[in-house]
């Protein structure tokens, strides 16, 4: 694994993004893994260590996520400098083609990606989120996004998220004391942060919250899709899922019990419908 950097162009001027590459066999083709709002790229180290062997794999910090730069405008945290970014980053890899891993904003992101004409994305893999956003969802992340938490120890920090996750009991604790590693920073004081800027929870406390429908740009989408769902999930519901199968690309469901939002993509149980899409 290698830690790269690009320089990317914003209104404000040129900013670091961060990503993480697998190098895989020569000539392996290249998949890129896009993390949660409030995540970052060491989400997907499990499971790129398990598709290295057949895969190039890329795992991006989105701005203000990881070692990426923060933006000075919070406002700046939107999915056009997303888009943007991603697209900066598929020409540095100089690729044709390329699949896609997603999860919640990922997912998203992906979404609006392989919609487009012209798109490089030959496959898509959207991780426990759909073309309907459900505002309860949105409402319970609205109501974390932005906070600034500290703790004491990592092992404080790994507790929080477990607490916070409805599936944690199904990973063992290594497992989850290395998403928390991923998803930290060390304070000066000694503590622990979250390792994104406070700031890209602004546009949540915006305006009222609602479901947000993107039918329209899953219409749009033409490549095989493959929706990965956790079965509590509140952000993508069972009605939304089975719609996803019915129009659009007309994707595969995989619903993994017990789990909320979003699978960590950390077992073997998670890993393995991913492998099998990919490699279909």
């Amino acid at each position: 694994m290698q830690q790269r950097f690009l320089s990317c162009l914003d209104p404000q001027g040129f900013h670091k993004l961060a990503y993480r590459e697998w190098s895989g066999p020569a000539g392996a083709p290249t998949l890129i893994c896009v993390h949660g709002l409030t995540r970052n790229g060491r989400d997907f180290d499990v499971i790129a260590r398990a598709l290295c062997d057949r895969y190039r794999v890329i795992c991006p910090d989105m701005p203000g996520r990881g070692l990426s730069d923060n933006r000075p405008d919070p406002a700046q945290y939107n999915y056009a400098l997303y888009l943007g970014d991603l697209a900066a980053l598929i020409a540095r890899l100089d690729v044709q083609s390329l699949d896609w891993l997603g999860t919640s904003m990922g997912g998203l992101i992906g979404m609006m990606m392989a919609a487009t004409p012209g798109t490089p994305i030959r496959r898509l893999v959207i991780n426990d989120i759909g073309a309907l956003v459900a505002k309860a969802g949105l409402e319970r992340i609205a109501s974390y996004v932005g906070l600034d938490p500290k703790f004491d120890t990592l092992d404080a920090l790994a507790d929080a998220m477990a607490a916070n996750f409805v599936g944690s009991d199904q990973l063992a604790r290594a497992a989850i004391m290395k998403l928390a590693e991923g998803a930290s920073r060390k304070l000066p004081d000694g503590r622990y942060g979250l390792a994104y800027d406070p700031r890209i929870g602004d546009a949540f406390k915006a305006g009222p919250v609602q479901d947000v429908d993107l039918f329209p740009v899953w219409d749009r989408i033409a490549c095989p899709t493959l929706v990965l769902r956790g079965a509590v999930s509140d952000l993508l519901s069972p009605q939304t899922a089975q719609a996803m199968t019915q129009r659009g690309p007309r994707a595969k469901l995989v619903e993994f019990p017990g789990v909320g939002h979003a699978p960590w993509l950390a077992s073997q149980d998670q890993i393995a419908p991913v492998r099998d899409f990919l490699a279909a």
